[in-house]
């Protein structure tokens, strides 16, 4: 058999009917089989097939597709015993919750025979808080513990207490966790726990501080930058880190709540363009408070205003001044991550922008695409000459030039495009840079499909044979 380049497309095609899926599927190809299990609708023939194909890998697609339904999902649970594992894994998607399972569905991965199965299911991020809040009072304490980890703030106060005063240790820590931010005690009780453990630090960073335990904490001298983040540790204790020789501890302390600009800028603090920074606590803290996020907006501090990008409270007039910070970081995270960030940032920094995660502006709602066409059909970069495909304004005739373009990734866009006209589409299924994205268009005639599939060699499906009325059956 000879594969054609262009076949894999196929398996993407939200028009491609269930004949020419299957032959895919037969292909026991591993990428094809994954494009199948990304599809957004699939053929109840395809299903079936999948779900009980022969090879566990076909079906761990399944189950790890954000993109097959729910129910799809929930269905290979009643397959082979092993496929368990992967339904209560589930779809991870990146920045994203998949749709979680039907109920019955939690209900059986629960109560599963294998501990494995049971665990990974709690710790799987697409089980919904509903099912989860009952496991607070559950039997096994990894299933507390996950409760206090994720549900927390859905526990009643009467079941709070009663993790907090938990047999088990561990389910006891996991509750002290949820509540050091707001008590002294459990934190000191954690830190004390934790003394030879990496979780101090993010006791030290998140847990409220009394005077004594900061005192310790500092006199131990380990963990000094997140010691310092925490806006409980006394300020002049802060203070007197603001010279110390860790740049990282100087860091922390130029970035602490309550300084002004000036005694912000008296200490050495160094923010270079691929430093990579968590968002400060307190600002996230603070994520809806207008008047905090202006001032770190304002501040001529990197760290605060790169916290500051993030928050979805960020009053409209810091939303401007942000979008033209001279940090590159700045701006991207205001990109990403606010939904009232300006749709000339996001081209710019699509056009500009050196950082890989610019490529994946073009997803975002905000991302333009009104007058794209006339601005970029012509310009001299192909990433520049792709955007024009994004205009809904843009003709046919534009997007079959487009289709011509030297650069292989425009010829990709407007193969992809459903305004190429048919026989174009056609051609470039033979054009070895852009047929698979040819392939995946939904106004490839099935026919074409299926010519396809023949010319690379894919073998037919088996006749089907119905039976004949009155319980005959079909001669060969």
């Amino acid at each position: 058999m000879t594969m054609h380049h262009a076949v894999d497309g196929l398996a993407s095609n939200p028009a491609a009917p269930a004949d020419v899926l299957l032959r895919l599927l037969a292909l026991d190809d591993d990428w094809i089989a994954r494009r199948l299990a990304w599809r957004r609708s699939m053929p109840d023939r395809v299903a079936e097939a999948m779900l009980h194909h022969p090879h566990r890998r076909v079906r761990t697609l399944l189950a790890e597709s954000a993109g097959a339904a729910p129910e799809l999902r929930a269905r290979l649970l009643d397959g082979p015993a092993s496929d368990a594992l992967a339904v209560a894994v589930g779809p991870e998607p990146y920045r994203a919750v998949a749709p979680p399972l039907p109920d019955r569905a939690y209900e059986r991965l629960l109560n599963h025979e294998r501990d494995a199965v049971r665990h990974l299911t709690v710790e799987s991020a697409g089980v919904p808080a509903h099912v989860l809040v009952p496991l607070a009072g559950h039997e096994d304490p990894l299933f507390r513990r996950a409760a206090c980890r994720r549900v927390w703030s859905e526990l009643t106060d009467d079941v709070r207490a009663a993790l907090l005063a938990d047999a088990d240790p561990e389910v006891r820590t996991a509750a002290r966790l949820q509540v050091m931010h707001e008590d002294e005690e459990r934190t000191a009780e954690l830190a004390e726990a934790f003394a030879d453990d990496w979780r101090l630090g993010d006791v030290a960073e998140r847990g409220r501080l009394g005077r004594a335990l900061a005192e310790r904490l500092l006199a131990g001298g380990t963990r000094l930058a997140q010691l310092v983040r925490n806006p409980t540790f006394p300020s002049d204790l802060a203070a007197g880190l603001a010279s110390h020789e860790d740049p990282a501890v100087r860091l922390a302390v130029s970035a602490r709540p309550g300084l002004s600009e000036e005694e912000r800028a008296a200490i050495d603090w160094e923010v270079g363009p691929e430093d990579r920074l968590d968002t400060l606590w307190w600002v996230w803290d603070a994520r809806e408070d207008a008047d905090v996020l202006r001032a770190c907006a304002r501040s001529a501090h990197t760290w605060l205003r790169r916290s500051a990008a993030v928050c979805p409270g960020l009053p409209e007039d810091c939303v401007e001044l942000l979008a033209g910070d001279e940090d590159f970081a700045v701006r991207l995270l205001l990109a990403e991550r606010h939904p009232m960030a300006p749709p000339e940032l996001l081209l710019d920094l699509y056009l500009n922008g050196s950082h890989r995660a610019v490529g994946m502006l073009t997803s975002l709602p905000r991302f333009p695409a009104a007058g794209l066409a006339a601005r970029f059909a012509d310009a001299p970069e192909p990433e520049a000459r792709a955007l024009a495909l994004r205009d809904l304004g843009a003709t046919p005739a534009l997007v079959e030039r487009l289709s011509r373009d030297p650069a292989a990734g425009v010829r990709q866009a407007a193969a992809l495009d459903e305004r190429l006209p048919v026989a174009r589409l056609v051609e470039l299924l033979e054009d070895p840079e852009v047929g698979s994205a040819a392939a995946c268009n939904g106004r490839l005639p099935v026919e074409e499909m299926r010519a396809l599939l023949d010319r690379a060699g894919v073998p037919g499906l088996p006749e089907r044979r119905e039976p004949l009325p009155g319980g005959g059956r079909n001669r060969a």
